[in-house]
């Protein structure tokens, strides 16, 4: 039986890595240092409880070289990148790769085994630590231009830094991921294989899979239109990762730091909402309890 997960981390591809840094923190956000991958790609991640964004370029082409991650998550973002930016990947959290593994492979969905790999970090004390993690990548053919997998932390506790996650935005934790399909239906049986949420909400022009962890949203381009006021991304070629929806305490503070970082923002249906324009290529929303809408 396919077990339930959370939003573990989403990945923001970008072909300045230094610019898209600057651009979340004139949003608000707090990020850690600088990351490098053994295949050439190269991180900031913005943390919050038990998520992360990434934010990532390909900064050395000429390691993308072989199977596995190289193949699967960097070429993945380079062949991403040469099109547009924005929103790439999807990661859930898992509590058994090898298992997750197994279930892709019986639902049809796999693209990879469980994979390994470890990179160098900085500690709470900033240090120089060795963070480890192990994925399963899965594969929706009517969606080539977003990557999914699961992921699972081997020393979350060398990862996880509560004063990375002091945002002056005010953001507190994510509210979930939006996905905009031509025919949402249509991804019905790879979300329900991918999440493991076995009950999918359907409501006009939109499949919504609760989680653990926030919720994966796939709206048809109508109702991302009317949801956010924005026109969806093209689509023509198959369903793209759209958005990214954080929860923040309140409105004041997450406006005084869009402000101070010279952001441009609308209020749409009770959320602050972030223009790709705005936020290299991704649609950024903001929500909280005294916003209404």
């Amino acid at each position: 039986m396919a077990m339930s997960h959370g939003l573990d981390h989403i990945v923001h591809a970008v072909r300045d890595l230094d610019a898209a840094a600057n651009c979340y923190r004139r949003m608000g956000f707090m990020l850690g240092a600088r990351n490098r991958h053994a295949w050439g790609t190269h991180n900031q991640l913005v943390q919050l409880p038990g998520f992360f964004m990434e934010l990532l370029t390909v900064a050395e082409p000429d390691k993308l070289t072989g199977e596995g991650f190289p193949a699967l998550f960097g070429d993945f973002n380079r062949q991403f990148l040469a099109r547009h930016e924005g929103l790439s990947f999807m990661m859930l959290e898992s509590g058994d790769v090898l298992a997750d593994a197994a279930q892709f492979r019986s639902a049809g969905i796999a693209r990879s085994d469980a994979l390994t790999f470890e990179r160098a970090g900085k500690g709470t004390d900033g240090s120089t630590v060795t963070v480890g993690f192990s994925l399963a990548f899965a594969c929706d053919p009517l969606a080539p231009e977003i990557g999914f997998a699961v992921c699972r932390q081997h020393s979350p506790q060398l990862f996880w830094n509560p004063a990375l996650q002091q945002h002056a935005n005010g953001s507190t934790g994510i509210a979930g991921a939006v996905l905009v399909a031509e025919n949402p239906t249509d991804h019905h049986i790879f979300l329900t294989a991918f999440s493991g949420v076995r009950e999918l909400h359907a409501g006009s022009g939109l499949l919504t899979a609760p989680t653990a962890r926030g919720d994966i949203r796939i709206m048809d381009r109508a109702a991302f239109q009317t949801r956010f006021g924005l026109e969806p991304p093209d689509t023509s070629g198959g369903a793209r990762f759209a958005a990214v929806r954080f929860t923040v305490r309140e409105r004041t503070a997450l406006h005084n730091a869009l402000a101070a970082g010279g952001i441009p923002f609308s209020e749409h249906m009770g959320q602050t909402v972030i223009a790709p324009a705005a936020a290299m290529g991704a649609t950024v929303v903001f929500e909280g309890p005294d916003f209404g809408g």
